[in-house]
């Protein structure tokens, strides 16, 4: 069995005895515009740029018809997302810099959040369709200045933001679980093996992430980064949205090693397993408990 199936049936038979670790909110997204160009045609009222701040929206569309954000009901009001038209820009710098580290979760620093979703082909069930999705560039940089283009990633893609972990698909009040916004989805899974999973099978595919789309600095020959501009070329058919940035908060802990032998593999999966939810013997990141945050991590330097 592979680790990403492994990861798909653990969380699919412990979700509910799962307690999701999510780190507090202070720390860790965007903190401040740099500069917005809204384009040619941006949707009409989302132009607060401000909207991209902060974490990704769990409850959209408060107070008159709240619901919570989830792969099948995005987030839509001109509060929780700020749209790009053609030929437009959005530049957000981070509240301190994202490092590249190869311990963080898949090795992957920094997270950008649309506001895509799946189709749901068995409504009002959450059985994933097709992604709808409207593209847009994403550029790093280190100091506003000299930028590196993230290829074959679209900020408005995969993967649409999943606010809470035990919430359903359309619920309007928000769970008990809220997913990790600094915790990325492994980058080697694909949208076809979404498609058609149950709403169940879906949230464990997500292994107790966010969503997002994750970028390893690393790809980009960049040490640190504290800069992410979003662009849309001249030209685009769709207007982009983007609800927020996050980087990959550094573990702090003993790293996916946790048998200390030098690599990652079955030893420290059994360690992580034995500990998972009832103390911190397999912390891997060293935030005080074991749970699919760690599981990730392991998973993602198995080697």
């Amino acid at each position: 069995m592979s680790r990403r199936a492994f990861a798909i049936a653990f969380l699919t038979v412990s979700l509910g005895s799962i307690a999701t670790h999510a780190r507090g909110t202070s720390e860790g997204f965007g903190s401040s515009i740099v500069e917005y160009v809204p384009g040619a045609a941006p949707a009409s009222g989302f132009t607060l740029a401000s909207s991209a701040l902060g974490e990704p929206t769990r409850v959209s569309g408060q107070p008159f018809s709240p619901g919570v954000v989830s792969p099948f009901a995005a987030a839509w009001t001109p509060a929780d997302v700020v749209s790009i038209g053609a030929g437009g820009f959005i530049t957000i710098q981070l509240d301190a810099p994202a490092t590249d580290d190869a311990n963080h979760p898949f090795g992957i620093d920094l997270i950008v959040f649309g506001n895509s979703f799946f189709v749901d082909v068995a409504p009002p069930f959450g059985v994933a369709g097709g992604l709808v999705s409207d593209g847009g560039i994403i550029d790093v940089s280190a100091d506003g200045q000299s930028w590196h283009e993230v290829t074959k990633a679209a900020a408005d893609g995969l993967w649409p933001t999943l606010a809470f972990s035990d919430a359903g698909p359309y619920d309007v009040v928000g769970g008990e679980v809220p997913s990790d916004f600094r915790l990325p989805m492994d980058p080697t899974l694909t949208v076809e093996e979404a498609l058609g999973l149950p709403w169940e099978e879906l949230v464990a595919l997500y292994g107790g992430s966010g969503g997002g789309r994750g970028i390893d600095l690393a790809d980009l020959g960049l040490a640190h980064a504290s800069y992410i501009r979003v662009r849309v070329p001249v030209g685009h058919p769709w207007h982009v949205e983007v609800d927020a940035v996050s980087r990959t908060l550094d573990s702090g802990g003993p790293g996916p090693d946790l048998d200390g032998d030098g690599s990652v593999g079955g030893a420290d999966l059994a360690l992580l397993l034995g500990a998972f939810g009832h103390s911190a013997d397999g912390d891997a990141n060293g935030d005080g408990t074991t749970d699919g945050a760690d599981l990730a991590l392991v998973l993602g330097a198995w080697s």
